[in-house]
């Protein structure tokens, strides 16, 4: 797929003013924008570095500044169930409210954390509908790193992208506040989020973040009407207990229902876990039979050479969606987002306009 190049690079130190910041009266700002909600004195940034206090005002120091723009197959997010085998247009800042030992994109997301730079360049909301638009995307993916954290420079694509006729997803660990999934709502169309562990201690000691946001935000997602996908990347001897797994299935089916996509993924080792062996198959294979056995009707194995991604009917089983890599095509029994065979109609967005 197409990236767009930096035509050069930036300091990413362009304050603008930003949402979600609560003055107090001794000149702190508090910023309501994720859940740690951050008391950030004058001169100081939050978790994130780059939501920072200039003389009780609170500014992103990341908008229109990306360090990644690049035309990707949407389910690299990934979403099998929004407009299946189209392109994704990703934009990203750097920074992130967590700080993940396993994170896959730490070279832009914990590079100020670490003292390091992250390159960046400039590219406007109107820059990236232009792109977008140019490269054939179906919609704009606010990915890489943690989107709440510019949500300034989301809501401003997103809205011109709902009037170019394109959706917007978030790739998103799920910390936004009630505040942040208010303003969110009506540009966005889906999201996928990374339910991490169903251990609160898994979210102190490896994301520096707690378990108990993330599920409130993935239930407000959906009472906002957004369509939502999980993703669990099974850690060996960190996340992939089975007992912990069956209740964290167990809770996707209550609280947001059984048709929701839980995908399940094998780890590498990366950034500060290289110590660990990758995950084996067979807990991949043992994780999806546990999703199905909770009642998920959709469970999908994520990081595997092939098999275990293809979308069968929630119905009868018929198999209406196949998947090798990123190729995809529709099944002989999918029929305008419906089962052809028992009527059903196939959970998602854009499937029945969908012709594979």
């Amino acid at each position: 797929m197409r990236s767009l190049t930096p035509a050069h690079s930036s300091s990413g130190d362009r304050a603008t003013p930003a949402l979600l910041g609560v003055a107090q009266a001794d000149g702190a700002v508090r910023c309501v924008a994720c859940a740690h909600r951050c008391l950030i004195r004058p001169g100081r940034a939050g978790i994130c570095h780059v939501r920072e206090n200039r003389n009780g005002e609170l500014v992103s120091l990341v908008f229109g500044e990306a360090v990644a723009a690049n035309a990707d197959p949407i389910e690299k997010k990934p979403l099998f169930h929004v407009y299946p085998g189209s392109v994704a247009f990703s934009i990203a800042t750097r920074g992130c409210n967590f700080h993940c030992l396993h994170c896959q994109n730490w070279a832009i997301s914990q590079a100020t954390h670490d003292g390091l730079a992250a390159r960046s360049f400039e590219l406007s909301p109107e820059g990236v509908v232009r792109a977008a638009v140019d490269s054939g995307a179906r919609s704009i993916a606010y990915t890489y790193t943690e989107p709440t954290i510019f949500i300034e420079y989301v809501l401003a694509t997103a809205r011109l992208a709902r009037e170019a006729g394109l959706a917007n997803v978030l790739v998103t660990n799920g910390y936004q506040t009630p505040e942040a999934l208010d303003l969110l709502a009506p540009m966005v169309d889906a999201a996928n989020v990374d339910l991490k562990s169903f251990d609160d201690a898994f979210y102190r000691r490896i994301c520096g973040a707690r378990l108990k946001p993330v599920l409130e935000a993935l239930v407000g997602l959906r009472a906002r009407g957004i369509w939502v996908e999980v993703t669990t990347l099974l850690i060996p001897g960190l996340n992939d207990d089975p007992v912990r797994l069956a209740a964290l299935a167990g809770w996707i089916a209550t609280a947001l229902g059984p048709e929701t996509p839980w995908h399940v993924s094998r780890f590498f080792p990366t950034y500060r876990l290289t110590d660990l062996d990758p995950t084996p198959v067979a807990t991949v294979e043992r994780t999806v039979a546990i999703g199905r056995d909770a009642g998920l009707r959709h469970v999908y194995a994520g990081n595997l050479n092939g098999g275990g991604e293809n979308t069968d009917c929630a119905g009868c089983g018929d198999t209406l969606i196949l998947r090798h890599g990123y190729s995809v095509t529709r099944g002989a029994g999918l029929d305008h987002g419906r089962c052809g065979r028992c009527g059903h109609e196939l959970a998602g967005i854009g499937l029945a306009e969908w012709t594979g």
